[in-house]
């Protein structure tokens, strides 16, 4: 063995030095790849820093090959393209829509806030309008492109339109070209013959507009347990979502309900609805029976939607009282209460307990980090993954897990904590 008591002849390099040499049969030069002070240079450095240092090797393409906590040091590009990227998705234009969510992925990513726009140079789908989008920002301190977006009367009304609950985006249009650009001028309109969930959506719209707190999840999860497990003591709720991933606010509130070694969770989300009626909480519920058959293969659609038993919910939350589950419940009828509660929305998904890892790694998101995933699997390994399972189209098998990190290691990927899954 060397004597390595002499370490200041040794220069520790990142181990995308060796993927990269070995992507070109050849040492490459380590001048990018240096750690310092065992992180990469640009990850410490508070001086503008060339994207290029990070070397190609070190960004990936896939989300799920990087590590997205909730410090973005790079807001103004990523809001911009949010903006861009909503703009085209309500247009159905998918293209341009998931480029600029790609684009605000990989910033998201970074450790370092992009000063100029060479700081891109070597960075996955930073196309050229992508580009143009950043430089515009850097020089101007915003895009014309992005605030033509925000002025425009046919956005606004239909991000308006579709931030209603059961209001999606055949019904904004046909809103808009009706003539209607207001929730008043929609409540007030005779001829709309609105869904039960649109009249919930509108009649609690204020509550649900608003962002749910983080005590006001922790609130309903407390609850949300309590109610399951009188019926299943045995049962696994676990909170899911943007919550699950650090976040302290959110539009919903989403728990995953199975019941280890049972076949309970087919009948323990009626009883919890059955229960929650009588105690006067729900002021909305769409129940959705599980479609779910394990003999089918995962779905090949990187959005589809799972077959699981779930349940839609309009809640209503007492506030201030986040001690017992139990206390948030009121026996007072509607004339005789005060506004004393808040309507939350909450998403309940029950899973068979073999299909758990699956059904928790799908629901906790985010939205492009399990594009990506499925991506993934698909593009690289040869695999399908969807929120019910793993189907290696080479061996002609499912593959069993037990936990996220089984699914991670199936797929030959470094395990990912939900805290770093914000892509």
């Amino acid at each position: 063995m060397h004597n390595m008591e002499d370490c200041s002849r040794f220069r520790l390099l990142d181990i995308s030095w060796l993927t990269a040499s070995m992507e070109v049969g050849r040492p490459v030069d380590p001048e990018k790849y240096h750690l310092v002070g065992g992180k990469h240079p640009a990850a410490s450095s508070s001086q503008p820093v060339d994207a290029s240092a990070l070397g190609t090797a070190i960004v990936s393409q896939y989300a799920c090959q990087r590590r997205t906590t909730l410090n973005n040091y790079n807001t103004k590009f990523t809001d911009a393209f949010e903006v861009l990227a909503e703009n085209y998705e309500l247009r159905g234009n998918d293209g341009p829509c998931l480029a600029f969510r790609r684009a605000a992925s990989v910033l998201k990513f970074l450790p370092f806030t992009i000063v100029r726009v060479n700081d891109t140079e070597g960075l996955p789908w930073m196309r050229d309008q992508v580009k143009t989008i950043i430089e515009d920002i850097i020089e101007d301190g915003e895009s014309s492109r992005v605030t033509a977006v925000l002025n425009n009367e046919n956005y606004r009304s239909i991000k308006l339109f579709t931030s209603v609950f059961g209001v999606g985006l055949k019904t904004s249009e046909k809103w808009y070209r009706m003539g209607l650009r207001t929730l008043e001028e929609v409540k007030s309109n005779k001829d709309l013959k609105l869904t039960r969930m649109q009249r919930a959506g509108l009649l609690h719209y204020e509550d649900l507009l608003s962002y749910v707190s983080k005590e006001e999840a922790d609130s309903a999860s407390l609850f949300v347990k309590e109610s399951v497990q009188k019926f299943s003591p045995s049962a696994l709720v676990t909170l899911t979502g943007g919550f699950r991933r650090g976040k302290t606010t959110g539009h919903d509130v989403d728990f995953l309900i199975t019941v280890p070694g049972s076949r309970q969770e087919e009948e323990v989300l009626h009883l919890v609805i059955d229960f929650w009626k009588k105690q006067g909480l729900l002021l909305y519920y769409d129940l959705i029976e599980s479609t779910f058959e394990k003999t089918k293969l995962p779905s090949r659609k990187v959005d589809a939607f799972d077959h699981f038993q779930k349940c839609f919910i309009i809640l209503k939350l007492h506030k201030g009282k986040v001690d017992h589950g139990s206390s948030i419940i009121s026996v007072a009828s509607a004339e005789e209460e005060k506004k004393d509660w808040k309507a939350i929305r909450v998403d309940l998904v029950v899973s068979p307990f073999e299909q758990y890892a699956f059904a928790l790694l799908g629901w906790s998101g985010s939205r492009q980090f399990e594009r990506d995933l499925r991506r993934y699997a698909t593009h690289e390994k040869k695999m399908v993954l969807d929120n019910h399972a793993l189907y290696d189209k080479t061996k002609k098998l499912f593959l069993n897990a037990a936990s996220e990190e089984e699914i991670f290691a199936h797929l030959g990927l470094d395990y990912i904590e939900p805290w770093e899954r914000n892509a």
